[in-house]
């Protein structure tokens, strides 16, 4: 299975890469697919998982084929063969 992961923003900074391609097997999970990113890149960390994987970082959105994960199954959406995950960092201000 090859997912396609795309990172955005200062996202890409930390990883030093615009877009990586994974071979993962089937039924690989976001949380499969973050543990994995923020072992090859750990300046991902704090930017993509939040305590144990439990919400996502308020500072990331993370899109599957354009859809946000929290509207899916969180960090427990399973990936299919082709999908496109996005992370993007949100920005606060005040």
């Amino acid at each position: 299975m090859t997912i396609t992961v795309k990172f955005i923003g200062a996202l890409r900074h930390f990883s030093h890469k615009t877009e990586v391609t994974i071979d993962y097997q089937k039924g690989a999970s976001i949380k499969d697919i973050a543990t994995q990113l923020t072992q090859e890149f750990p300046k991902l960390k704090n930017n993509l998982i939040g305590n144990e994987f439990s919400e996502p970082q308020s500072n990331s959105l993370i899109l599957i084929n354009g859809t946000e994960i929290s509207v899916l199954n969180g960090y427990e959406t399973k990936l299919n063969d082709g999908d496109e995950v996005v992370f993007v960092p949100v920005v606060h201000g005040g």
